[in-house]
């Protein structure tokens, strides 16, 4: 988990910045957001071969799990705006949000398909490797 500075007072409302310092652990290549999910889906469910990202939820709630390629399987609750979640290489993760959920994600690449490893089959046999 890493936490941004918060910046404000009750009285004039808030602002979190997230600049590449030692808060960010990569350059920052792409920025996208999710909103307006339903709360049954599921999104994810994959892994990167190279993108490492940051998942921010702005607003509601996101349910994170991340499995490592040994097995390690972690819940996290995404509830504040000054808190993300870092999702390195190598990391089999899937997203569950509160209908009014806006998730924001710093990533370390471009979007390319042929980084994503959409198969949990082909990432167990990729990572368990390495």
């Amino acid at each position: 988990m890493i936490e941004f500075p918060v910046i404000g007072s009750l009285d004039i409302g808030f602002i979190s910045v997230a600049e590449n310092n030692n808060l960010i652990p990569f350059e920052v290549k792409r920025v996208f957001w999710t909103y307006g999910t339903p709360e049954p889906i599921v999104r994810g469910r994959h892994a990167h071969h190279e993108t490492k990202q940051i998942i921010i939820a702005v607003t509601g709630r996101i349910l994170v799990t991340t499995e490592q390629a040994n097995g390690e399987v972690n819940v996290f609750v995404l509830d504040k705006p000054n808190q993300g979640l870092y999702v390195p290489p190598s990391v089999w993760h899937t997203m569950q949000y509160t209908q009014a959920a806006v998730q924001m994600v710093l990533a370390s690449t471009l979007y390319s398909e042929s980084d994503y490893i959409r198969e949990y089959t082909k990432f167990k046999a990729i990572w368990s490797k390495a």
